[in-house]
């Protein structure tokens, strides 16, 4: 079975689950020249294979995106390319998709997100922007279409009026921020999440519960830590991106996290260690410091 395997999401489309991710480290806020650097990395990534690449208006890097999968000389239909439009801004949605496509370079994309509510003052805003997206997807410019960093109150609203559901909602997930029912309600509605962030126990928030659990299961299979926190995410059928920057450890990932899964009990010891300890690392200026959805 090739590594990683795939999901499939519930428009009988299929993205893989573990994905290479260009936001938080290689964030570009300045426009500028091209940077070179991130789109040999990218390019590299994309030849140790990772072939599931997610982009967004707002990392500012949507033509180094572009111009590594074109350096890789990698067919575009083995490729699963995902940008999101602004999460805060009120854009029109087919002019800020035609944008995206020209500086990617590209006729189409696997999946396009909203990337938070944010920008909406109402729900009828959410419903129209749902719209915008399923206009898209009808016109085969975007495979699938889906949310990041929705609440079920966000997901609630689109689906009153939604003619396609949301295929995937992409937010922030680790064993500190476990979204209390949230998760539940995806399965419900038959919507995959998507984890950013999947990491930060051991990038960001060093010293909590979970780390001893992940330093004893390492031993034990004989992989890193953080093999172990990506795994806790994958294990739940969870896709998980990755942003790390380094060659030798993306190839780390992609050789040792096929030889083990976690079991059942590992997976609720570290979900169980994760709650005692609450945090977020991403757009804490628009969710409440205490909200642990």
């Amino acid at each position: 079975m090739s590594f990683p395997p795939n999901l499939k999401l519930n428009d009988g489309n299929e993205i893989p689950l573990l994905g290479y991710g260009l936001g938080t480290a290689r964030f570009k806020r300045n426009r500028g020249p091209l940077d070179q650097e991130l789109v040999d990395l990218t390019k590299r990534a994309i030849e140790i294979g990772y072939y599931h690449l997610d982009g967004a208006e707002v990392y500012g890097n949507e033509e180094e995106l572009g111009a590594a999968i074109k350096a890789s000389g990698v067919p575009r239909e083995k490729l699963f390319v995902t940008t999101k439009i602004s999460a805060t801004e009120k854009k029109d949605t087919e002019e800020a998709f035609v944008l995206s496509l020209k500086k990617l370079g590209l006729d189409y994309v696997d999946l396009y997100l909203i990337h938070g509510p944010f920008f909406a003052e109402s729900d009828e805003e959410l419903q129209q922007k749902w719209a915008d997206l399923e206009a898209i997807k009808a016109s085969g410019r975007a495979k699938s279409i889906g949310v990041s960093n929705f609440l079920q109150e966000h997901l609630e609203a689109i689906l009153k009026t939604a003619k396609v559901p949301p295929a995937i909602n992409q937010i922030e997930y680790h064993p500190y921020l476990q979204h209390g029912d949230l998760v539940a309600f995806h399965k419900k509605h038959n919507i995959a999440i998507a984890s950013y962030g999947p990491l930060v126990p051991i990038t960001r928030a060093q010293g909590g519960p979970v780390v001893p659990v992940y330093q004893r299961l390492a031993e034990k299979y004989g992989v890193t830590d953080s093999d172990v926190g990506l795994r806790w995410v994958l294990d739940q059928g969870i896709v998980t991106l990755t942003t790390s920057s380094k060659e030798s450890r993306l190839k780390g990932y992609l050789e040792r996290l096929p030889k083990f899964s976690l079991e059942e009990d590992e997976v609720k010891e570290i979900s169980e260690e994760g709650n005692k300890h609450h945090y977020r690392a991403f757009w804490n200026d628009k969710f409440a410091k205490d909200d642990r959805r």
